[in-house]
């Protein structure tokens, strides 16, 4: 069931008081690599760096007081993680957040600087996950998936909702896929504040499975997680997949040096840092332009949250 317009523009108002109204650039040199007028909305310039802060911001708002007192619970190796501490300590709830031992140790310490109460576990999502039903079983703290969940979803959407209203003409809003609550709540703002605007994800060629679901009808899933879009190898959930199945016009799929490239032409034209899971919509842009031509195309580059020392360039 598809939510709302009241309910999409109601996630923008809760949003909007906790998160940067992050800018729309654009470049006169992509726009000619592209043959398109391209907007770049910059959330890796959002508060922890991405897009994430939003739907944590968002989910816990729509909480009871009794289970913001309990506090919240996820499982993350990353980006979530610290969206929902950060979101969490802004709010005045307590935040568990169960991360792998194979997460990189700047963003453990990340988590714990925004006030996260961290577990380690084994580096395997059964772990994971054991770990978190156990702080929801001894805490009663509510569990937020960090992509499967209509109100992460909702929250995700605002990057979208504050590019429309920047940008009402847009033809195309272009996002990166992963588990899918980025594109699912891109896809929600751009039905109802869009102009005939269609959306279209961007996906690593190695962790295909959203573009194979979107073909098959049903949730499918990756047998290899060889990508450098370390952010995009989640699977799609059973809450964003019917509404990226029902408002989504097309996934693209793109190869690793194609990723690169894109990130590249990013940092050293825009003078922007951004992850490689931020580059994949624009190098699908640039792997098909010619579905592109002339057009006015919004991409949100997804997250700045980035290894410095091991860069592809």
């Amino acid at each position: 069931m598809i939510p709302s317009r009241q309910i999409v523009l109601e996630a923008g108002n809760r949003v909007a008081p906790f998160v940067h109204r992050t800018p729309v650039l654009t470049s006169r040199l992509l726009n000619e690599l592209a043959g398109a007028e391209v907007f770049f909305k910059c959330e890796n310039l959002q508060k922890m760096g991405a897009f994430k802060m939003r739907g944590a911001i968002n989910a816990i708002q729509q909480l009871s007081e009794a289970q913001k007192k309990a506090g919240v619970v996820t499982h993350s190796s990353g980006n979530f993680g610290q969206a929902l501490a950060l979101a969490a300590k802004n709010l005045g709830v307590n935040a568990y957040i169960v991360m792998p031992s194979s997460a990189p140790a700047v963003k453990i310490e990340a988590v714990k600087a925004y006030g996260g109460l961290v577990t380690i576990t084994e580096p395997t999502l059964e772990a994971r996950e054991k770990s978190a039903a156990n702080i929801v079983a001894e805490k009663g703290a509510v569990f937020l998936h960090p992509s499967n969940d209509l109100n992460v979803i909702l929250g995700q959407g605002t990057a979208a909702l504050e590019l429309l209203q920047d940008q009402p003409v847009l033809e195309y809003i272009m996002s990166p896929v992963g588990g899918g609550g980025l594109l699912a709540g891109t896809a929600l703002a751009a039905h109802y504040l869009g102009d005939n605007c269609r959306v279209v994800g961007g996906e690593p060629m190695e962790v295909d499975d959203a573009y194979r679901a979107f073909k098959s009808g049903k949730i499918e899933y990756n047998i290899s997680a060889n990508t450098i879009a370390d952010g995009l190898k989640t699977n799609l959930g059973d809450i964003n997949f019917p509404i990226i199945k029902e408002l989504v016009s097309d996934i693209i799929r793109v190869e690793e040096d194609e990723i690169i490239a894109a990130m590249k032409l990013i940092w050293e034209r825009m003078k922007l840092v951004i992850e490689p899971s931020s580059a994949v919509p624009f190098a699908a842009l640039l792997k098909e332009r010619e579905k592109f031509k002339n057009k006015k195309v919004g991409v949100i580059l997804s997250g700045g949250n980035v290894e410095l020392s091991n860069l592809p360039f």
